[in-house]
């Protein structure tokens, strides 16, 4: 059965109007919006008030296989197409034929699957694995990503006129913690649907204190996590449970990205192995005398960065067999550069017997 979109918010309400429109259109729509805010549930509701209700909706998720896994499931292949081609095999083009074909995380296809996605969508032909013979397709394409495709446009990391030929519509879904007066009609909702599978436990609703305090949380995993400690709370019918666990679940200050680039999330505590860092640049016994004069935050952050330079050079080093030219070139500085740093901080091979030894 598939799961109305819940809410009262402008941005619901706006999506759900959008869903009407769209719906008998079948045109290409491209589903935005973050991990857990329901992309899939948009998709389903375009199918089920579509005219093709009645035919298949088939879903794949574009992230959970690899290429050559992701373009057999998609076209399908021959028998001895491949040397495990035991037996002809229908991809899902051809099973949503007259459909729809909803492409889950879109953003992570492959970029030679990408061109052979835009020529089925413009010419609604293909070839499965293995044959020469072109195969129609009638299917409604539906994708959906969490990703920002046009940065990985920028990037060279999505075709731009596959972007344009999925974006015909586009239907965004804001962040649960932008519409939070959805949440109660969620938690109401996902109360009566869990209760069929737990039919023997007294729930509780959340009174008005414990309800703001929900509305209030910021739901780092959008509806997926609403959904989630509901159903903690059905089994433990203990709200202050799942309030006191709330913030353990973790909510991101600092976003992928900028972790990625190597920023440092300044909100997470390091007291607990601070002793332990600090006692490596200075001699933490000494008399305090002594240690209020060693103890200068410029003197170790300069000893600290030689520090993560000398162990960075000589991973890189090992990695690549000591080959100083490839080293040079990875770590993005030039090759007498990195002779004056493998100088400086005395950096030199591992002996054999100090090799790391590998398990297989």
């Amino acid at each position: 059965m598939t799961t109305p979109l819940i809410g009262i918010s402008k941005s619901t309400i706006k999506t759900k109007t959008l869903i009407k429109h769209v719906a008998q259109t079948c045109l290409n729509v491209l589903i935005t919006g973050e991990t857990g805010v329901g992309k899939e549930v948009v998709a389903q509701n375009l199918y089920v008030n579509s005219i093709r209700a009645s035919k298949k909706f088939v879903k794949i998720n574009c992230a959970a296989l690899p290429e050559t896994l992701l373009e057999s499931e998609l076209f399908g292949y021959k028998k001895g197409a491949f040397t495990d081609a035991c037996r002809t095999r229908v991809g899902k083009f051809q099973t949503a034929d007259k459909g729809v074909l909803f492409l889950d995380e879109i953003g992570d296809m492959p970029m030679p699957l990408q061109s052979k996605i835009l020529h089925i969508l413009q010419s609604g032909e293909f070839s499965p694995l293995g044959s020469d013979r072109e195969h129609k397709s009638d299917a409604w394409v539906i994708a959906a990503t969490n990703q920002d495709l046009e940065e990985k446009i920028k990037n060279r990391a999505f075709r731009e006129d596959l972007f344009y030929r999925l974006n015909t519509i586009n239907i965004h879904i804001p962040p649960l913690r932008k519409r939070k007066e959805d949440i109660p009609s969620l938690i109401e909702y996902f109360y009566r649907s869990n209760k069929l599978d737990y039919p023997q436990n007294q729930c509780s609703r959340p009174d008005s204190q414990t309800l703001a305090k929900l509305c209030d949380y910021p739901w780092p995993g959008n509806i997926r996590q609403l959904k989630n400690s509901i159903k903690k709370q059905m089994i433990f019918d203990s709200w202050e449970k799942i309030l006191e666990e709330l913030p353990r679940e973790g909510y991101p200050r600092t976003s992928p990205i900028s972790q990625e680039k190597g920023q440092i999330n300044s909100s997470e505590p390091v007291v607990k192995n601070s002793t332990k860092f600090v006692s490596q640049f200075i001699d933490l016994s000494s008399n305090p005398d002594q240690l209020l004069e060693d103890l200068s935050l410029k003197k170790i952050k300069k000893l600290a960065s030689g520090r993560v330079e000398k162990e960075v050079i000589a991973f890189i080093l090992e990695k690549v067999g000591w080959n100083r030219s490839l080293a040079a070139k990875i770590l993005k500085i030039s090759y007498k550069a990195l002779l004056y740093k493998i100088n400086e901080f005395e950096v030199q091979p591992l002996l054999e017997d100090e090799q790391p030894h590998h398990v297989y």
